[in-house]
């Protein structure tokens, strides 16, 4: 048995093919993310991933839409997507595969 501490991994990702990791895997990503209201993430989109974002907790907005407790939001490879914190707001990600520098930042 293994324990760790979330505060402990790069940014809450706790499984998936970087360092530090409680599971090694290039299958997948895994991550719970916490936002205080305002904070965002920069338009972006995967080449080879998927991504699955749950909102856990609190109001985001993705691409102009607001997205609450419970919502459940899939995006394929090629989506583009931006991301804010509308309130103190905690996710849980997987992102498929585990795939190193797959993040591509755009303006469109």
């Amino acid at each position: 048995m293994r324990k760790a501490r979330l505060e402990d991994m790069t940014r809450g990702w706790f499984i998936g093919n970087f360092e530090p990791v409680v599971l090694r895997t290039d299958a997948f990503e895994m991550g719970v993310k916490k936002y205080k209201a305002g904070e965002k993430e920069e338009r972006h989109y995967h080449r080879v991933a998927s991504e699955v974002t749950l909102i856990v907790s609190g109001r985001v907005k993705m691409n102009g839409v607001t997205y609450v407790e419970g919502d459940i939001v899939a995006l394929d490879p090629g989506e583009i997507t931006d991301f804010e914190a509308v309130t103190d707001a905690v996710t849980a990600v997987a992102k498929l595969p585990s795939l190193m520098g797959d993040k591509y930042l755009t303006d469109d």
